[in-house]
């Protein structure tokens, strides 16, 4: 145990001298919303130089994804590594220097239920920063009944020919490649049948076309396959779907596990790092001396610490090997209502100075009306009730 503890320090330190060393200070202890993430892709812009040498140094150390296996792009760390990381960069106040779906998403699905040709060729790409991939996961008819998937791929010998729509694929008009959801065999029963499909979205036939939402900005988009035509390998083993043809299912489970987790982890926008106590001080001293809004942001805080020592519960869980499953609904539903409070009472406490678009505090009203996604996103809240009432409770359904 004491050997443990020694290696555990020794590591702290060596990563934070690393991050203190690599992370440019101007970037540290900012919020810069939107603007500050760096996505990567071929269609990515650096917003600041100094973006782009954090990137370049956490590449070469494979920090884009800790944990992965150095082959793929990773720096091999464990669980309890990666943990000590993700704290010393929040110690530092160094951002993360790329995010992506294909970090979040498709990584741990090819990792899971990939082949080796697979992996080598599209994850380390993703940590590199220079592919950018989409969820094709939802339709217009196939939202929380996510097995209803109607999207087909014909099989024509040594190629899908794809046909049919998906929605609130977020960022689309910006991806590279979508991993999608795709019927092959209309006769199966709906949760049979489906495939996990690579897709690059410079296909002939691939459109997509921005949704507009309330609040002024949205990463939404329809996309749309006529007639698209997927190879069935990208090369010597490099196949397009992942898995096996019709168990996609097995693989679209997996990854909802690891999308809701992202999804219920914590606050982002304008609360990313700070408590709702500290905003609402931003706002006027004066606010907290109001007793509903004073005990309101104290319980508020109680349950995000609550959830915070919850989540990190589950993580050490991982870390020691058991898996996530049915337990990631419990952590959407309870990261996502939490979320929502904290607008709500962020909203309430600015009173008709929160309504200004672009007003002192921001952009409070539309990320105000953009948590309201949060519990459809990923599946809605009542969606995830039915999950923790059948699998995580045992309660009887009618």
């Amino acid at each position: 145990m004491e050997q443990a503890q020694n290696a555990q320090a020794a590591f702290r330190k060596e990563i934070s001298n690393w991050i203190d060393s690599h992370c440019p200070t101007s970037l540290r202890d900012q919020n810069l919303g939107e603007d500050g993430i760096v996505w990567g892709g071929k269609r990515w812009q650096f917003q600041r130089e100094d973006q782009k040498t954090w990137l370049e140094a956490a590449i070469v150390k494979g920090l884009t994804a800790p944990t992965w296996p150095k082959p793929y792009g990773g720096a091999g760390f464990s669980r309890a590594e990666e943990k000590i990381f993700r704290e010393e960069m929040t110690e530092l106040g160094a951002p993360s220097p790329l995010e992506s779906f294909g970090l979040w998403m498709l990584g741990p699905a090819l990792l899971g239920f990939g082949s080796e040709a697979q992996k080598r060729h599209f994850l380390p790409p993703v940590t590199w920063g220079e592919v950018r991939w989409c969820q094709g996961y939802s339709e217009p008819g196939a939202g929380s009944d996510l097995a209803n998937v109607q999207t087909r791929a014909e099989d024509m010998g040594d190629h899908w020919l794809v046909n049919g729509q998906k929605i609130w694929t977020s960022y689309a008009d910006q991806a590279d490649w979508i991993f999608a959801l795709v019927r092959t065999d209309r006769d199966a029963p709906k949760h049979k049948g489906i495939t996990f499909l690579l897709i690059d979205m410079e296909s002939a036939g691939v459109t997509t076309r921005p949704i507009q939402l309330i609040s002024g900005k949205s990463p939404f988009c329809e996309t749309f396959f006529d007639n698209v035509k997927v190879p069935k390998t990208y090369g010597d083993g490099i196949d397009a779907q992942v898995g096996e043809v019709n168990r996609g299912w097995d693989v679209a489970k997996y990854l909802l596990t690891h999308e809701r987790e992202m999804i219920g982890d914590g606050a982002g926008g304008l609360l990313s790092g700070r408590a709702v106590g500290s905003f609402l001080q931003d706002i006027d001293d004066a606010v907290l001396a109001d007793p509903v809004i004073r005990a309101q942001a104290m319980t508020l805080e109680v349950d995000d610490m609550a959830f915070a020592l919850t989540l990190q519960r589950y993580k050490d869980r991982a870390e020691a090997g058991t898996s996530l499953g049915d337990s990631s609904a419990m952590l959407k539903y309870a990261g996502t209502e939490l979320n929502k409070r904290r607008y709500e009472l962020l909203m309430s406490a600015a009173g008709a100075d929160g309504l200004e678009w672009d007003g002192a505090h921001g952009a409070l009203s539309p990320e105000w009306l953009r948590s309201k996604a949060n519990s459809i996103e990923g599946g809605t809240s009542e969606v995830m009730l039915e999950i923790i009432s059948k699998r995580l409770l045992g309660m009887p359904m009618k």
